[in-house]
């Protein structure tokens, strides 16, 4: 089946790879600090008690978690010149990662927070703490240590998710691919070697994500 595949090929594009590579990692880090910083807003306003944050925190995280990024992905980089806001791709790709990551970040943070004793709450109310004083200094770094790695778990999603990105010509590792089953009509040679690339990605941080949870007592410690 295999008798017809060129690794000269591979070798010949692997410059390219590299380069894709390198974007998929560099942007994929700029959509995982993006979607922290959503997440971190999102999961603050849906733990008031208040509807007037809970409520629109809820329907976006209920929004985004409905629909394909795909969808949200087109809708960004379609609507916003509409609007008049002309963006680059890798922006848009990048914004439209944040967005949607963000919405299931918030939940695991929400959750984090969540399993913080509510005496250490009380505690910090107790001694003068204002409310972004308790989050910042006494809740947010210990619900942080819990959701590690749920949090790299995520990561590995919107890793692959970057993919996607190739639709709106974003030179990542996907779109090297592409170009070499487009130029050479080598399609298996592409997708193979992207998926060798990906796996690399995935085990990498697999193997982040267990050696976190080891080290905070979560997962597989063996003694």
């Amino acid at each position: 089946m295999l008798e017809n595949f060129s690794f000269r090929t591979i070798v010949e594009y692997l410059p390219l790879f590299g380069q894709g590579l390198v974007t998929t990692v560099w942007l994929s880090v700029l959509s995982f600090a993006g979607a922290l910083a959503v997440g971190i807003g999102l999961a603050a306003m849906n733990l008031q008690r208040g509807r007037l944050f809970r409520i629109p925190a809820k329907a976006y995280i209920d929004a985004v978690r409905a629909t394909p990024l795909l969808a949200q992905l087109y809708f960004l980089y379609f609507g916003l010149p509409r609007l008049g806001i002309i963006l680059p791709e890798l922006v848009v790709g990048i914004l439209a990662l944040s967005l949607n990551s963000g919405a299931y970040v918030a939940e695991i943070i929400r959750a984090g927070i969540l399993s913080i004793p509510r005496g250490q709450v009380e505690a910090g109310v107790a001694s003068g703490m204002t409310y972004v004083q308790r989050m910042r200094l006494v809740i947010l770094p210990q619900a942080f240590k819990v959701t590690i790695p749920p949090l790299l778990g995520q990561a590995i999603v919107l890793v692959k998710d970057s993919a996607l990105l190739s639709l709106i010509a974003v030179a990542e590792l996907t779109r090297a691919g592409q170009l070499l089953a487009s130029d050479r009509f080598m399609p298996a040679e592409g997708f193979i070697t992207i998926a060798a690339f990906y796996l690399l990605l995935y085990y990498g941080l697999k193997g982040l994500a267990a050696l976190s949870g080891r080290w905070l007592g979560l997962a597989g410690a063996r003694t």
